[in-house]
């Protein structure tokens, strides 16, 4: 059983012992048919994964990596917001009819600020402080741009990340306002490890520790079954991640750039239903 697989099954554990149900209260989500999509929640989950001890991966359930560093890419490298430069179909459903999710995601990350180094944007500017300015405690992106959200078709869920050089290892914080933990938890710490590891190599530091603090971590209510069904699951040794080692330009890795060696996971695929 890999160390993302223990980390999980704790979590949802505790989620569905000792969270807290918002049956009670007015929410914002449906389902398709329209009702109310409740949740049961923790408060201020963090997680630590180091990088070099093995990739933060479920074997439990099968994560679709391809697809999320697919999503990865298009946010922190295409910087784009339009579902037409993504290769699934994971946002068609906050799209409009020309395919933009508004001022979100990878158009906050493209617009550029002044800085008295010069213009960057915010993806450029971490890259440059990382080669010129590692011993910087201000490396840091923000997409929560409150002047925006009235724009966004989807608010940020993973807004910030923070890197931070610890001797030869660069370490990230991914702040996370909200986490649908079936969905979504392991495909933004499978990604964001990704990203980190793309970071690292490009700037000539190891990977080192991805923590990860989600503000609301919860799990709905349809989603119950499903969870108890997976966490009973046969887990495996973590697979190993195999990166080009010739990339030195963090716009020249493409999904190819990465492979899973030896991954071995539950490989039942299930109908998870989406709030919206």
């Amino acid at each position: 059983m890999s160390k993302a697989d223990d980390i999980f099954i704790q979590n949802m554990n505790d989620i569905m012992e000792n969270g807290v149900w918002d049956t009670n209260l007015p929410v914002r989500p449906r389902w398709s048919d329209g009702t109310p999509a409740h949740t049961v929640k923790k408060f201020g989950i963090v997680n630590r994964y180091d990088l070099q001890e093995e990739f933060p991966i479920l074997t439990i359930r099968r994560t679709a990596i391809k697809s999320a560093i697919d999503e990865l890419l298009w946010i922190w490298q295409k910087k784009s917001n339009n579902i037409h430069d993504l290769n699934s179909k994971i946002w068609d459903q906050w799209a409009d009819e020309d395919g933009s999710i508004g001022k979100a995601y990878g158009y906050q990350l493209g617009v550029k600020h002044q800085y008295k180094e010069g213009e960057f944007d915010q993806v450029d500017r971490v890259l440059y402080d990382l080669k010129n300015n590692p011993s910087s405690r201000r490396i840091m992106t923000n997409i929560y741009t409150f002047a925006d959200l009235h724009e966004m078709n989807l608010y940020p869920c993973a807004y910030s990340m923070t890197f931070n050089v610890s001797g030869d290892r660069l370490n990230a914080i991914l702040n996370q306002r909200s986490n649908d933990m079936l969905t979504a938890n392991n495909w933004n710490v499978a990604q964001y490890a990704v990203l980190l590891i793309m970071m690292a190599q490009v700037s000539g530091f190891k990977a080192g520790e991805l923590v990860h603090v989600i503000a609301d971590a919860h799990i709905y209510d349809r989603h119950i079954p499903i969870v108890k069904e997976i966490i009973k699951m046969p887990g495996y040794p973590a697979p190993r991640l195999i990166v080009d080692p010739d990339i030195k330009n963090f716009y020249d890795f493409t999904v190819d750039s990465f492979k899973l060696e030896d991954y071995q996971c539950n490989k039942k695929k299930y109908v998870i239903p989406v709030a919206e």
